[in-house]
């Protein structure tokens, strides 16, 4: 039985997630990160490249909210948010 049971909401999300890691480990210095034994390096660094991938999540959500876009807004209500009244 898998571990992750977790569905993808939208199903191009994926390689999108899986582009945005590799760039971001490129910006901190990890080069060829695709290629590399994950289970090598240290917990810390997997939890770095993973944390500024949240942080660039977050600010491309709440740009798209405060730009009020209507396809960020739309998404929410699929995920179980509140959307936002007024």
């Amino acid at each position: 039985m898998p571990r992750n049971s977790n569905q993808t909401v939208v199903p191009g999300a994926k390689n999108a997630i899986n582009q945005m890691k590799f760039e971001i480990a490129n910006e901190l210095g990890f080069a060829n990160y695709a290629n590399i034994d994950k289970g090598s390096l240290p917990s810390r660094a997997n939890g770095y490249v993973g944390g500024n991938i949240t942080k660039r999540l977050v600010a491309l959500g709440e740009a798209a909210l405060a730009n009020n876009a209507t396809g960020a807004v739309g998404a929410t209500s699929q995920v179980g948010l509140e959307q936002p009244q007024g």
